[in-house]
């Protein structure tokens, strides 16, 4: 009942897409032809920009990788900017709440901010569990395929609660918390991700240096 909710609300978001931006090709004089473009910004930064999307359940490690690896590819004089919940849900979402409807807007403004990164050729780094594939499928569709790859980081269950020192998951168990993914709603894992780590077998640093062997090819300029 959750996933056909949250499947008629992308069909409904994306309906509503297409009816402005028929208004804004009517309405709205055409500047992006005159905008400095990707490659522009790319060649200038000497890097090549990427999605990296990070999905798991809470507690699996999603943000700890995309701070660890920020740090890598910042060292290395890639610009990169993270997305996660505390610094979206905190400014340009603090007025959704988190029912089917509010978490599909949730993603698709994401999704569309991390868009204007990648146009400008930072490599964006985004960490949200994120939970079934039409959610993750909208993401990718906005931001564009091939730039976005998506991360599982399939930590099991039994981990995550261990490490949650908020004790959400002890408060979802106790129904004071409702459609808690992983305890009171479902998450899909991933069917061909780019990349799976549990944290609960690799160290920071072996999951890091995965990611670096993924990413570092797409976003070098030889």
């Amino acid at each position: 009942m959750e996933q056909d909710k949250e499947k008629e609300g992308i069909e409904n978001i994306n309906c509503q897409l297409s009816i402005v931006n028929c208004q804004l090709n009517k309405n709205v004089y055409p500047i992006f032809d005159k905008m400095m473009g990707r490659s522009d910004k790319e060649q200038l930064l000497g890097q090549r920009s990427v999605m990296v999307w990070f999905t798991g359940l809470s507690g699996s490690g999603k943000s700890t990788l995309a701070i660890a690896l920020e740090r890598e590819l910042h060292q290395r004089g890639y610009l990169c900017r993270i997305l996660d919940g505390d610094n979206i849900r905190s400014g340009i979402n603090n007025n959704l709440g988190f029912s089917a409807e509010d978490r599909i807007e949730n993603i698709r403004r994401i999704a569309e901010v991390g868009k204007l990164f990648i146009d400008s050729g930072i490599v964006t780094l985004a960490a949200f569990i994120s939970p079934n594939d039409y959610i993750r499928e909208m993401a990718g569709t906005i931001i564009g395929k091939e730039d976005f790859l998506e991360v599982y980081v399939s930590t099991p269950i039994e981990e995550c609660e261990r490490r949650d020192v908020k004790g959400l998951y002890a408060k979802a168990r106790r129904g004071e918390i409702r459609d808690f993914t992983g305890v009171s709603a479902p998450f899909e894992a991933p069917v061909h991700p780019a990349l799976t780590l549990d944290t609960s077998l690799l160290t920071l640093e072996e999951s890091v240096q995965k990611l670096l062997n993924l990413i570092i090819p797409k976003i070098e300029i030889n």
